[in-house]
């Protein structure tokens, strides 16, 4: 199971909101509603937020059973 808890962690510490992550990285709404969920986005998206935050993937995204 894919989580992103990781990834409002770091937004927390970063002091940035969801919408600025949109912004900053290009993706869409959309993709952010799939994250919020927990589904699966593709590891383009991953690394663009990867560079964008310069942070290590597992600073956004946790596999769990």
């Amino acid at each position: 199971m894919v989580s992103y808890d990781p990834l409002w962690k770091t937004l927390i510490d970063k002091k940035m909101k969801k919408l600025d992550l949109c912004g900053e990285v290009g993706i869409s709404t959309s993709t952010l509603a799939k994250m919020g969920k927990n589904e699966y986005v593709a590891l383009a998206i991953l690394d663009k937020i990867c560079c964008s935050l310069q942070c290590g993937i597992e600073d956004v995204i946790q596999i769990t059973d």
